[in-house]
């Protein structure tokens, strides 16, 4: 109790010489130096008088004592020339200001009794002197309670600065998916355009085509025409050659008549010959053949000018295109640069909110700082108005054994009490007057003189007693952080009791009638003292104004009751995102019994199983996980709750208006492929990002509810629920049986998965024994005591992965590795895309990057030509990927310094490695290496931490194609979240 000393070991500190105890303080000299701040004590030694003004200057002020172990130590060897004073005032120092140190250095336990005192100070010294320390304490107080807001309004501006830098990001964000449908744009219209010129030319040549063919067919239509023309003459001729012999036969009677005939011949044959010269016909032939050519042209000329005004509409349309396109890309210029500047910006601000969060941890820290120290000043607080009140009583006792002599010598007493008492009533309302607006909770009521309460008896010797406690300890400011909601700590366990500090306000009764119900819990443990008191005038009884408060350090309350069937006297809500909180309470369950209410946070469980001590931390746990927990007490536990009612109400707020199922959010990895339930149940895929937000869906002890997330947006899709941790590690061992063993339905469902081509198990193990390896709450208090083989390992259905934002283009890994040789340099030559070049590194280097761990792969064995995270860095910053001509080994070290790659894993077959033949050539390999490596790498990829890209055999035919598809694959996979495994080894 407070006001007693029980020593540990050694011998009273009275009875030691001066060499001793110089000794005990030479002995512990390194220990005091380091924990012992001189501007502390030093009022205290002035008070004693063992060191002067000079000496406290030369100890604060003199600059070759660099720190505070030097200033101290100082201060020692000035306290060693006092000799035996010097010691004792150092030790009683300690007592006062350190009483672990003072533990640590005498083996007592510190007390302020009078009577442990050496008497270098009077008792109204040191009771003014107590008085100024508790006040330096409060103002120390109230200016760490004042930094502790102002952090807090910082905070606050800082978190609204980080909503405002968010939102800019997605401003960014949009503006770049802008970006990215203009370009598509434009390639559309490129590829619009290259067809309109394939039309075109199309075109011209049907033109040609059909101009040739009509020239062939005038061609062919003349020589007919000229066929008809002489077989028309030819008729003619035959014609009037067969009348003139059918004349000449009829005329060849009359020879008379012969010369006549043979005149007219000859000038029929004159006209004929002229006819000959000079034919209509002909001339109507060649007339209509001049018309139809003149037609044609004309047509042609038509048909020709028609061609060009749509060649000259074309290429109208051609430079319309043109300039869009210059204007495309100037826009695409630009809003890149903007892109540039916003993912700048972006890296900014996760520098500031890094900074940012780092300056809320020293603010929370600074606070927790502040409540211990708040309550360390309440207990000695506490612990001095025990002292005073003892004190008091000792006075009043005094008093009235010396009375008769008071009235004899009332005048040569009060002269004396002047010199060695200390007049207590007047100098508590001095102190009241000076200090009542600056420590109003300190503020007592004026106590009332037994010497002038004639009619005051002592009726209760337990209540005499009982007043030198109060049954409420709070800092001396109404808006404290201390406060604690008074339903939650009725009735709390012994152990809390102990804890118990002095009340601020008492109320002195002349009369007492009744007993206090509380006085056993807070009786003094020297009995010879209540004796001594009950035999004379007892002081007034003090009546507790408060109920009582319990203080925690670290705002936290431990409550220890026996928690049999403890599920049945508590219903829990919340998650690991939220927190887990007392929802209901059964009424006249021992819980209820002990205070425990709804909205305190469940932040630690202890208590024994199978003669173990176990603790589980359920701060950041999730609701199955706290039910599992609870459900393990079967004796005597001890729970841990911090009261959050703000919290708790807006967790139902939340419940209520449906915004959540419950307070769990967490993001895993699915292992395996499992087919939808008979219930709302979801169907995923091997290597599926799911979002759990309820691990205990209506009740139920082996389902989740999860979402699908969208691959480049922390969104939810498609809802549903899955089997948990346990039973989907049953299903898990059961396919992995199935694919060792398989039986006729396996087989059919194997095939079913290989016409899919989709992937079935990934095999996952860890070496997290025993429970959940996704809980990591569960602790032993003796860890040695473990039962589990720690050789053995652990299959995983689900793995826990966080979510990463990389900020620039990401780096490119092509495996298999014989073929990512191939196509490194190839896909390098591509704008975007460049190659990683080793570092020649001196021996220094080589030796601090390798301790580092930045070297990824050494170019050449035995030589310091190195790939490092440097040279990765250096290419990211222009904004291109870099093509990693490594290994699998580089990724978990790209990770170590958060370079997140793509990987992209082309598959082979006997057919696609025949399309490389060529390339293999080249560079001195054959297709059967190539299957080989490909074989052989193919079962590492499971192992990696994080996501990877697989290209199908099929999905193309030559290296450009190839390439074209690789191109794509990395422009898709850039914009894609990267979820990243942690280390489960």
């Amino acid at each position: 109790m407070a006001g007693e000393c029980v020593p540990c070991e050694g011998p009273d500190l009275k009875d030691m010489s001066e060499e001793e105890l110089w000794d005990l303080i030479n002995d512990n000299r390194h220990r005091i130096s380091l924990g012992v701040r001189p501007c502390i004590l030093i009022p205290y030694l002035r008070q004693a008088r063992v060191l002067t003004e000079m000496d406290e200057d030369e100890i604060l002020s003199c600059h070759n004592l660099t720190n505070r172990s030097m200033r101290t130590s100082f201060m020692l060897d000035l306290l060693r020339t006092q000799g035996r004073n010097g010691a004792v005032a150092l030790l009683e120092g300690l007592m006062i200001h350190y009483s672990s140190l003072y533990t640590q250095v005498t083996g007592h336990k510190p007390s302020t009794e009078p009577s442990r005192f050496s008497g270098l100070i009077k008792y109204s010294e040191l009771t003014e002197y107590l008085v100024r320390a508790v006040t330096g304490m409060q103002k120390e107080l109230q200016e760490a309670r004042g930094e502790a807001s102002r952090m807090t309004s910082r905070c606050t501006s800082l978190e609204s600065e980080i909503q405002q830098m968010i939102e800019q990001e997605e401003k960014s964000r949009c503006l770049q998916s802008e970006t990215e449908r203009m370009r598509r744009h434009l390639c559309s219209l490129q590829r619009e355009v290259t067809k309109l010129k394939d039309e075109k030319c199309d075109l011209y040549m049907r033109y040609t085509a059909a101009i040739e063919d009509k020239s062939a067919t005038n061609k062919r239509l003349h020589d007919l025409n000229l066929q008809v023309y002489q077989l028309q003459t030819e008729l003619q001729k035959v014609q009037i050659e067969n009348e003139f012999q059918k004349q000449r036969s009829l005329r060849r009677a009359s020879l008379a008549e012969m010369p006549h005939l043979k005149e007219e011949i000859q000038r029929l044959r004159c006209e004929l010959h002229k006819a000959e010269k000079m034919d209509p016909a002909h001339q109507d032939i060649l007339a209509r053949d001049l018309a139809e050519a003149i037609d044609s042209q004309v047509e042609l000329a038509e048909q020709l000018r028609r061609y060009r005004e749509e060649n000259e509409q074309l290429l109208a349309e051609k430079q319309g295109l043109t300039d869009q396109k210059e204007c495309l890309s100037l826009q695409v210029q630009q809003l890149t640069l903007e892109c540039n500047v916003q993912q700048q910006k972006s890296a900014m601000i996760h520098k500031q909110m890094n900074e940012l969060q780092a300056e809320r941890d020293q603010a929370y820290q600074s606070r927790d700082e502040a409540q211990a120290m708040i309550a360390r000043i309440l207990a000695e607080k506490d612990t001095l108005r025990c002292q005073l009140v003892e004190l008091q009583e000792k006075v009043f006792s005094l008093q009235a054994k010396r009375r008769p002599r008071r009235q004899q010598q009332q005048q040569q007493q009060q002269q004396s009490s002047d010199e060695t008492e200390v007049n207590w009533g007047s100098r508590r309302s001095s102190c009241e007057e000076s200090s009542y607006s600056n420590r109003r909770r300190l503020c007592r009521m004026d106590a009332i003189n037994p010497l002038s309460l004639s009619s005051c008896q002592s009726e209760s010797e337990d209540a005499a007693v009982s007043s030198v406690r109060s049954r409420n300890a709070e800092p001396p400011s109404p808006d404290s952080l201390r406060r604690r909601v008074d339903s939650l700590y009725e009735g709390s366990s012994v152990e809390t009791a102990e804890t118990d500090s002095l009340s601020d306000d008492f109320v002195f009764l002349p009369h007492v009638g009744t007993e206090d119900t509380h006085t056993p819990r807070l009786l003094y443990s020297k009995e010879s003292a209540s004796d001594s008191l009950s035999k004379t005038t007892p002081p007034p009884f003090l009546l507790r104004s408060r109920p009582k408060a319990i203080r925690i350090s670290g705002r936290v309350l431990s409550i220890s009751f026996q928690g049999e069937a403890l599920l049945s006297q508590l219903v829990v809500v919340g998650g690991n995102k939220t927190g887990v909180f007392v929802h209901q309470v059964t009424e006249g369950s021992t819980a209820h019994t002990v205070g425990i209410s709804a909205g305190a946070q469940i932040v630690q469980v202890n208590y024994e199983q199978n003669q173990k001590a176990l603790r589980m931390v359920l701060e950041d746990s999730t609701l199955e996980e706290a039910m599992w927990a609870l459900g393990q007490v079967t004796g005597l536990c001890t729970l841990s709750l911090r009261p959050r009612q703000d919290d708790y109400e807006a967790l139902l707020q939340q419940l209520h208006n449906s915004e959540i199922s419950s307070g769990d959010s967490f993001y895993v990895r699915v292992n395996l492929t499992l087919p939808a339930g008979p219930s709302a149940g979801l169907a995923v895929s091997c290597n599926d990002i799911l979002h759990v937000t309820n691990t205990r869906p209506g009740g139920t002890e082996d389902s989740w509810y999860a979402s699908q997330v969208h691959p480049c947006r922390l969104l939810d899709l498609q809802s549903g629920t899955v089997p948990n941790y346990y039973r989907a590690q049953g299903l898990l061992i059961q396919a992995i049986e199935n694919m060792s063993f398989p039986t006729k339905k396996s087989r059919k469902a194997g095939r079913l998965v290989s016409q899919t081509k989709e992937k079935t198990v990934r095999i996952v193990s860890t070496v997290h024994q025993g429970r959940n390896p996704l809980w990591v709450s569960v602790e032993d208090e003796k860890s040695g005591d473990t039962t589990a083989p720690k050789s053995g390992v652990t299959l995983m259905p689900y793995t826990l992965v966080s979510p990463h934002y990389p900020p620039v283009c990401r780096p490119v890994l092509l495996l298999p590795t014989v073929l990512g040789r191939v196509l490194d340099k190839k896909l390098a030559e591509w704008q975007g895309f460049q190659l990683c070049e080793p570092e020649m590194l001196s021996s220094c280097e080589h030796a601090a990057q390798l301790q580092r761990s930045e070297i990824l792969e050494e170019s050449e064995q035995g030589t310091h030509c190195c790939y490092t995270l440097q040279g990765v860095e250096k290419v990211m910053k222009k904004g291109i990927h870099c093509v990693l001509p490594l290994g699998l080994d580089c990724v978990r070290r790209l990770h170590r310094g958060n370079i997140f790659p793509i990987i992209v894993f082309i598959s082979q077959s006997a057919r696609s490695t025949r399309k490389l033949r060529s390339k293999l050539h080249r560079h001195s390999q054959s297709e059967e290496q190539l299957l080989a490596c490909s074989r052989s790498e193919e079962p590492l990829l499971d192992k990696l931490p994080c996501l990877y890209r697989k290209v199908a055999p099929d999905s193309w035919c030559d290296q450009t194609s190839l390439l074209t598809h690789l191109r794509t694959i990395i422009w898709e996979e850039q914009k894609k979240i990267v979820w990243v495994e942690p280390d489960l080894w």
